[in-house]
């Protein structure tokens, strides 16, 4: 199995984000089974190049990945957070390029949302069962991580990625360091690795 994981860059303020930290580490670990692949993503709207998106897809395009699982930051999450939902909307504060958007689709003509394919059940469970708080959330907002999520979901659906056979996106609490600085929940690095660990674990048991 090919696995494909992501993460963001620092934005909002901080040096740090923990989803770029957490897909870089466990892309370095021992996956039996698996060939692991991380690829940073720029805090930045739209398909240009120098843009998540096509950073995104050039990663896909090189890996061809079975499974992507795209890890994004939340200031407010208390839980390890799987997405569920992606909608056809990207509305949010200025990106790292200074680029804002409002009531802008991410795919001109292409459908209202799209449901991962990632079995996020599944993995959540597999989360608690590491005494690591997890919950499924049916909305990754409209800022960028929906925007790379509805992407990803997209570009699968079309067929232009048909190799593609499980998609999705997990949201992790900011770090505590962070959490000092910023206010807000957090949750402790090695608590996330270990809860999102035993979650892509869960993926070696066939996807059908």
């Amino acid at each position: 199995m090919r696995l494909l994981l992501t993460g963001f860059e620092p934005f909002g303020g901080s040096d740090v984000n923990p989803s770029a930290r957490l897909a870089e580490h466990l892309a370095h670990e021992q996956w039996p089974g698996m060939s692991v692949a991380f690829r940073l993503l720029p805090v930045v709207t739209g398909t240009e190049s120098g843009s998540a998106r096509a950073a995104l897809a050039e990663s896909i395009a090189k890996v061809r990945p079975d499974v992507t699982v795209c890890f994004g930051e939340s200031a407010r999450a208390t839980h390890v957070t799987f997405e569920r939902v992606a909608v056809n909307l990207r509305d949010g504060p200025e990106d790292n390029a200074g680029v804002r958007c409002a009531d802008v689709p991410v795919d001109e003509g292409g459908p209202a949302a799209h449901f991962v394919t990632l079995p996020v059940r599944r993995m959540s469970a597999a989360c608690e069962g590491e005494g690591v708080p997890a919950v499924l959330s049916t909305s990754a907002g409209t800022f960028l991580c929906n925007e790379v999520l509805y992407a990803l979901l997209e570009g699968a659906a079309s067929g232009r990625w048909p190799f593609v056979r499980a998609a999705g996106f997990i949201h992790v609490p900011q770090l505590p360091e962070q959490a000092r600085v910023r206010g807000g929940p957090s949750m402790p690095f090695d608590h996330v690795v270990r809860g999102v660990r035993a979650s892509v674990f869960s993926l070696l048991v066939p996807l059908g």
